[in-house]
């Protein structure tokens, strides 16, 4: 029978990890990020899933052959967490294999026809990185610290957009604090409006995941190259790895990151199920 753990219970799914596997799970089970942890036995768990806090991911731990939690996975999935799935308005989810065999298994419970998608999954080592490609941006722009101030947008710091900021820390973090307690992050500005983010979107141990963005309308002016230069040396500066995960297809990202020095350390695959 699947059951949910408590988050004091967490602890139990932690040798169910590839070490090698995903920062997501380890920061979960860490505290740092938020998440929902599935098991098929709550008390000596071998195989479940992690219900990401930050979008609508399932990553599969442990045994892939469990052949009792494999035969109750997929009515589970399509009752009892399509009941919390509605509340969000969420129609389908990600599935990932926290280790390659779990892709056999997905498509064996949810079917062979499924919609996938390569992810390519790069860290970056102090002796990689190349300083000499920070690129030169226009003037006008400037880069700068996300601190508490910037977060609450106080007094003169007014940014006509701070929404979109906040949204972005939101989409992985409970609360502002937590974001500054656990991760670091940049920004790039312009005028009164804050034009690219550049932040730890999950931690793990000192390995950061890189979240960034750029507003369409200031895209092609190298500010994600710039703003990400600029989190790569604080992380450098502070004994942190800088971790980034992309669709292989998503060009402009892999080329900004392997211009910084990343080096590609694993791939995956991620499926795209929709709820029955």
């Amino acid at each position: 029978m699947i059951s949910e753990l408590k988050k004091s219970e967490f602890y139990k799914c932690k040798e169910l990890l590839y070490e090698q596997g995903h920062i997501e799970p380890k920061a979960i089970i860490e505290g740092k990020n938020s998440g929902r942890i599935f098991v098929d036995d709550i008390i000596s768990p071998t195989s479940g899933f992690i219900w990401l806090g930050s979008n609508n991911g399932f990553i599969f731990i442990g045994n892939e052959e469990n052949e009792g939690f494999n035969f109750e996975l997929k009515n589970f999935i399509n009752t009892v967490i399509k009941l919390d799935v509605r509340k969000v308005g969420l129609t389908s989810f990600e599935a990932i294999g926290n280790h390659s065999k779990w892709n056999k298994t997905i498509k064996k419970v949810f079917g062979e026809n499924l919609i996938s998608y390569n992810q390519r999954v790069y860290e970056l080592q102090k002796d990689d990185y190349r300083k000499q490609n920070v690129p030169i941006i226009e003037q006008g722009y400037e880069v700068i610290k996300i601190t508490k101030t910037i977060l609450e947008n106080r007094d003169y710091l007014v940014y006509e957009n701070i929404e979109f900021l906040h949204s972005k820390v939101l989409e992985f973090w409970t609360s502002f604090e937590r974001f500054l307690n656990y991760g670091i992050g940049y920004c790039v500005v312009y005028e009164n409006e804050i034009v690219s983010v550049c932040f730890s979107g999950v931690v793990a141990g000192n390995v950061h995941g890189i979240d960034i963005e750029t507003l369409k309308h200031h895209q092609g002016k190298k500010l994600a190259q710039k703003v990400a230069h600029t989190f790569v040396k604080d992380c450098i500066e502070n004994n942190n790895t800088p971790y980034w995960d992309c669709m292989e297809v998503n060009k402009p990202s892999v080329s900004v990151v392997e211009n910084i020095g990343f080096k590609n350390k694993f791939n995956y695959i991620w499926y795209s199920i929709s709820f029955e």
